[in-house]
Parts: structure tokens; C-alpha cells; sequence
């Protein structure tokens, strides 16, 4: 077996540290920080080959496919496990991997009872990986993983009804996320044992205050292959959230709060929790930057939203069930737009009328499908049943979406 990364052009002697992806706002599966500009996930099959199939319309909306990569899980005599990736490794263990050129992620698992649980701690502690975050983006430096270096600016995680407990110095989630798929590899360990991993593109390179709203799409979150008691847990989450009423729910987010120079972050339980009223007012905090709505995202975000229902409207047979829609935009406004906005205390929002000075354009945005691993289609090796049709589920939440949107636009 030969592991392939199309666009590597590593020495294939190296072996590559593996960071947590300190933006991961939701999800359960944790991401991986492979390089500057790529991320990675375990691999499942069905999401794999959707990416290798992926219709031509459909690509602008997603990441970019890079191939897959082996890593291997070490412990060393003291009991820190490391967690190396190679682009190169030809057979089914890791046992021969050159040391001398390996990048190792040291990793000191302290379990730490609580009133509640115990809980799985992790210290960073290769120099190397305080020199990448260091050299990063200042927003990365914001939510850095507990004990990595220090700084004065971290996140607060809100509850569902806006109290702020506690003061955290990385993206609660992600590190959630992470714990809890070290724990299980650490639980079975085995040394020369390969875990393939997907590479992405790393969507959010680009940003230095990346702004992150994770959506649930669609009315229907199980897949095919769910069991009876799966399937009836996930109807439930359905019904008893916004997925029923709107299509959509909030998954996770992060937004960069100008004013007091911190990400604000939520999880999927508070997202579970909101009715529709709620989910409108969570937007609506999604693009306040603490000072002033950010008005000069809607028409940019509307654009893409319309252009994406519009592509999945002509993909019959295809379910995404249990995928998400990422919403990215930077929280660090360009010089123009921020004197523009502060001359307006409302930003735009009590002028429809209102532009932005001439000559400047729309800030970037991005729109991202995202999770695949039950998404179906005619023809997918994993396919159980056979749709007609679009998604209209996922349609009916990109409609509301797309709704709300413009009902903040217009000052409603």
C-alpha cells in the first residue's frame, strides 16, 4: 500500500507534527493541524469517496481534497505519547520510521479528578510547536491549547443563557474534541498499528481573526445505516431543535469581539437549546463584533448562500445528511469599513440604504459544506437507498437561512 498526498512536497524522510486544530468550533471527530494550509481527520471510507466523486458544481463549496496520510501513535518510556504523520510510510506499520528525522508531538497526559468526571489534560511540550503557533496568525495566538505560551487574550465560552463562568485560553471545543480522540487511541494502543487520516484545506488559513458559525443542514440528521436506537435519538434532536422547524441549527461558533479583543464561543448544546427566535438573535451575534453589527457581510454571505441553493437544487439523488455549513469570515475589518461603520454607532443596520465607500469591495467570505461521512448518492459505494430528487431538507434550511439573512438586512 502506497499512502499518497497529492500536493505534498515534504522530504518524504520527515516525519510531520500534528497540532490540534485550534479553530474546530464543532463536530465530534477532532482536527488535526497538518500544515499551515491543511488540516486532517480520520478517515471514513464514505466520506472519502464522496470527495473523490465530487461533483464539479459542488467543489467551489467545499474544502479541497488533498489525499490521505498514515499516522502512527507512540508511547515512550516515561509514558508521553507522540503522534506522528508521514506522507511516505509504504507498508502497513510504522516500526521502521526513521527517528532521526522524525517530528514528534510529545504529549503528557495528566488525569485529574473532578466534582463531576475525570478529565484528560493534555501538555504541549515540543519546542517546535511553540515556535509554529508563535510564527501563526495573531488569531491562532487567541485560542491557543491550554499551557502552549503565554498571552493576555483569551475565549469565553457563553452558556445557553449568556453567562460567561469562565475564562478560557483556547477553544473549549476543539480541545474537547481532542482529549476525547486521544483517549481512545491511547486505550488501544498499538505501536506499529497505521490510522489513516484525510487531508483538507485548511478553510480558515487565510484569516487572521477567523470567525466560525458551524450549521447542521437539513431536517434529517441520520444516516442510512443508522440503528433503530440511533435513528430515534437523532429524530428526537430533530424535533426538539431548530433542525425541525428551520432546517438548520447551530452546531458551534466563534466570534472575534472587537471591543474586548476575545474570541466569544458556543457549542452545539447551546445550539440544541435555541428556538427559532433564539436562533435569529445567535446570527445576529455571529456578525456583532461587540462595537457594531457587521453590516458589510450580509450582502457577501447572501451571494454565496443563494449561488449554493442554487447548485444543490440540481443534485438529484444526493442526501447530506448529518453534514454541517461552515460560515467564515475575518474579525479584523479593513481600515475603510471600520471608519465607515463607526461613524454609523447602528453600522448600516437602521439604513438599508447605506453603502460602503466607493472603490471598496466586500470583505472575504467563505461558505463551506463540510462532514460527509453519511452522505449519499446515486452510485456511492456505501449507498443504501437510492433518492430521488434534491435535498429538500437541505434546501429548506438554506431557504430560512437565507430568509433571516435578508431580514437583518432590511432592518427586521
Amino acid at each position: 500500500m502506497v499512502v499518497q498526498n497529492k500536493l505534498d512536497t515534504r522530504d518524504p524522510r520527515k516525519a510531520v507534527l500534528l497540532e490540534p486544530f485550534i479553530h474546530q468550533v464543532g463536530g465530534h471527530m477532532s482536527m488535526m493541524k497538518y500544515d499551515e494550509h491543511t488540516v486532517c481527520k480520520p478517515l471514513i471510507s464514505q466520506e472519502q469517496w464522496f470527495y473523490e466523486s465530487l461533483p464539479t458544481a459542488i467543489k467551489q463549496f467545499t474544502p479541497q481534497y488533498k489525499g490521505i496520510i498514515s499516522v502512527c501513535l507512540r508511547k515512550d518510556s516515561v509514558g508521553n505519547l507522540g503522534l506522528i504523520a508521514s506522507p511516505s510510510l509504504p507498508t502497513d506499520n510504522c516500526s521502521s520510521l526513521d527517528k532521526e528525522h522524525s517530528v514528534m508531538l510529545c504529549q503528557e497526559i495528566k488525569r485529574t479528578s473532578t466534582t463531576s468526571s475525570e478529565r484528560l489534560f493534555v501538555k504541549w511540550s515540543q519546542a517546535p510547536f511553540t515556535k509554529t503557533i508563535k510564527d501563526s496568525c495573531p488569531g491562532k495566538a487567541l485560542l491557543r491549547t491550554e499551557l502552549q505560551y503565554h498571552t493576555d487574550v483569551s475565549s469565553l465560552m457563553e452558556d445557553t443563557n449568556g453567562n460567561q463562568p469562565e475564562r478560557k485560553s483556547y477553544n473549549p471545543w476543539g480541545l474537547h474534541c481532542h482529549q476525547l480522540h486521544l483517549n481512545r487511541m491511547s486505550s488501544k494502543l498499538d505501536e506499529n498499528k497505521l490510522h489513516q487520516f484525510l487531508l483538507l484545506e485548511n478553510v480558515v488559513s487565510k484569516y487572521q481573526y477567523p470567525c466560525i458559525l458551524d450549521l447542521k443542514m437539513g431536517t434529517r440528521q441520520h444516516g442510512d445505516d443508522a440503528s433503530e436506537e440511533k435513528k430515534a435519538r437523532h429524530i428526537k434532536k430533530c424535533e426538539q431543535s431548530t433542525s425541525g422547524s428551520l432546517g438548520v441549527r447551530i452546531c458551534g461558533m466563534q466570534v472575534y469581539q472587537a471591543d474586548t479583543g476575545q474570541f466569544l464561543c458556543k457549542d452545539k448544546y447551546y445550539g440544541r437549546k435555541l428556538l427559532p427566535d433564539g436562533f435569529r438573535q445567535a446570527l445576529y451575534q455571529f456578525l456583532h463584533n461587540g462595537n457594531h453589527l457587521r453590516t458589510d457581510l450580509l450582502e457577501p454571505i447572501l451571494l454565496q448562500l443563494k449561488a449554493l441553493l442554487s447548485v444543490i437544487k440540481t443534485q438529484s439523488s444526493y442526501r447530506f445528511y448529518s453534514s454541517s455549513l461552515l460560515i467564515i469570515y475575518d474579525g479584523q475589518e479593513t481600515k475603510d469599513n471600520k471608519e465607515t461603520l463607526d461613524n454609523h454607532p447602528q453600522g448600516c443596520f437602521q439604513n438599508v440604504n447605506c453603502t460602503m465607500p466607493h472603490g471598496t469591495g466586500h470583505p472575504k467570505v467563505d461558505i463551506r459544506m463540510i462532514d460527509f461521512a453519511h452522505t449519499t448518492y446515486k452510485g456511492s459505494k456505501h449507498n443504501h437507498t437510492i433518492y430521488d430528487g434534491p435535498d429538500h431538507g437541505y434546501i429548506f434550511g438554506l431557504e430560512n437561512l437565507v430568509k433571516i439573512l435578508e431580514n437583518t438586512r432590511e432592518g427586521e
